[in-house]
């Protein structure tokens, strides 16, 4: 019970601890391992003395003094120059309370966001740290998301923290004039911890609803501050719009429940309203880019009163603007979809013949799934059956393991 309150408070409080630490003492990589001391030390304590009653506050005192003994023992000096121009004073023994972390219009995840967005990093090194230092998501499963090894994705993160500390960057909001320049970044971490909410990477769930609504928090909170930016209105009713199908996605096992036959009554109309609103005010305004049409996708969906009404030409004919604007494997495997269902499946199967030529592709469970379900829709079960079976070998998701071999049962009882 102690262990999963600790659960809790890490997921909702572990930003607002490293953000403090980072407006004291300033270095990413230091302040992210002494967080890690603290969180180690309330899995070690509470158990044994209770959960405090000031959860936060603990966790930064604790990591505070973590940080503040493991730069005494360091005598390296360009340490203690990064940390002394961080400010750090001369004499502290205690970390600041929970009452000194200070407050702006962007709350501390979102700050740390923007810190980790840094230019002076590429585009997969901001998504990778952010998604490590903020969302505190694990390596695996960063790396799988990156479809890298693990140990691969611990030197790219190694290196954006070095990096960071190289450029001198500070844990502060960027100014009006370098903020746009890091929304796509912000906006891709965002994307990108509501995917592994939506449909984890591995495990016994299959949805992490707590980890996709923060991403539609945070979310929330860049399209406040950017209200006429489209691509952050685009991506916000994009997750609202996917995240709307939540309810019905698993059922009373936990099992995956595919779109084709879920219960439309339980998806979250009001979360729809939301979402078609915000896609209708962004599409007209100018420039569509691929958040945007992923919206555009979602609306179809979502507004089709049943699967077998869905108006899989419009989706196809979005999924080819959205290839040409973004393309990306996985934009490719969902166009194939939905050209076989517009069209006839031969058409989606030869769209994902050059992803089988990919190296990284061919590790990948979807390629399979897809292409299992398109051969079965093409009166091809052996060579279905073959893929069912090699996707639920390669998938880490317990859920999705399952599902990929009933449908492998369901072909072979039908095969008699």
């Amino acid at each position: 019970m102690v262990l999963h309150i600790l659960e809790d408070v890490w997921r909702r409080e572990a930003p607002h601890v490293l953000g403090a630490l980072l407006h004291r003492y300033g270095d990413l990589g230091d302040c992210e391992e002494a967080v890690q001391d603290a969180a180690e030390a309330a899995a070690a304590q509470w158990p044994l003395g209770g959960v405090p009653d000031d959860p936060k506050a603990w966790l930064i005192r604790v990591a505070s003094r973590r940080l503040i003994d493991r730069v005494r023992a360091d005598s390296a000096r360009t340490r203690r120059e990064a940390l002394d121009t961080a400010r750090r004073p001369a004499n502290v023994d205690v970390a600041p309370g929970a009452d000194e972390i200070p407050t702006s219009d962007f709350d501390d995840t979102l700050r740390l966001f923007f810190l980790c967005c840094h230019p002076a990093l590429s585009r997969p090194s901001q998504v990778a740290l952010s998604l490590r230092a903020v969302a505190g998501l694990g390596v695996d499963q960063i790396a799988a998301a990156y479809l890298v090894p693990a140990r691969t994705m611990t030197q790219r993160l190694s290196r954006a923290r070095a990096t960071l500390r190289q450029a001198g960057a500070r844990f502060a909001m960027p100014s009006v004039e370098e903020l746009p320049a890091r929304v796509a970044a912000v906006l891709d971490v965002c994307h990108l911890v509501f995917t592994e909410g939506y449909t984890r990477t591995s495990g016994e769930s299959l949805v992490d609803v707590t980890l996709a609504e923060e991403a539609i928090r945070l979310t929330r909170q860049v399209h406040a501050a950017l209200p006429d930016h489209d691509e952050v209105t685009g991506a916000l009713a994009l997750m609202l719009l996917t995240h709307a199908r939540s309810p019905a996605r698993v059922d009373a096992t936990g099992d995956l429940v595919p779109l084709a036959e879920q219960n439309r009554s339980q998806w979250r109309h009001d979360l729809i309203a939301e979402g078609v609103t915000l896609v209708e005010q962004a599409l007209p305004r100018g420039h569509v880019g691929r958040y945007q049409l992923q919206a555009a996708i979602a609306a179809v969906h979502a507004e089709a009163p049943t699967y077998g009404a869905t108006d899989w030409r419009q989706i196809s004919v979005l999924y080819d603007m959205l290839s040409r604007a973004a393309p990306a494997p996985a934009v490719t495997l969902n166009h194939a979809v939905a050209v076989a269902m517009a069209h006839e499946p031969a058409v989606g199967l030869a769209l994902l013949d050059p992803l089988l030529a990919d190296p990284t592709m061919r590790r990948h469970h979807r390629l399979y799934a897809v292409r299992a379900h398109l051969l079965e829709l093409d009166g091809d079960p052996t060579a279905a059956a073959e893929n069912y079976r090699r996707a639920a070998r390669l998938t880490a998701s317990l859920p999705e393991q399952r599902y990929l071999n009933r449908r492998l049962a369901q072909l072979a009882a039908a095969c008699g």
